[in-house]
């Protein structure tokens, strides 16, 4: 397997971990806490909230593959800013695949 498709895989599911993880602590947290309006609203809030913090954490947590983006493109080389933009929407999908489990598990209000 490559080493691209190795980490698209893995910021996919990192970002994934992030936000079921975050959001099923969460529910668990406002279940001990009795706090309103319930484990399942605190969820689906929480799983919206971290989806951001989830891809940056993903594509590693600092602004340099923003920078590699800029400095590929501004040099001419338009395949590995490409690549990277791949990981970047990768991360994106795994995050919103954890938005969507999150919702589907908490059912409509």
């Amino acid at each position: 397997m490559s080493d691209f498709l190795s980490k698209a895989i893995q910021d996919f599911f990192v970002a994934f971990g992030v936000v079921f993880g975050a959001s099923m602590l969460a529910g668990i947290a406002s279940v001990v806490t009795m706090q309103p309006p319930g484990p399942s609203e605190v969820m689906k809030q929480l799983s919206e909230n971290v989806k951001i913090w989830a891809v940056v954490v993903a594509i590693g947590g600092t602004i340099d593959p923003i920078r590699f983006i800029e400095h590929s493109v501004t040099e001419g080389y338009f395949s590995p800013a490409m690549k990277q933009i791949l990981l970047i929407l990768c991360a994106f999908l795994g995050a919103h695949s954890g938005t969507e489990l999150i919702r589907w598990m908490v059912g409509p209000r």
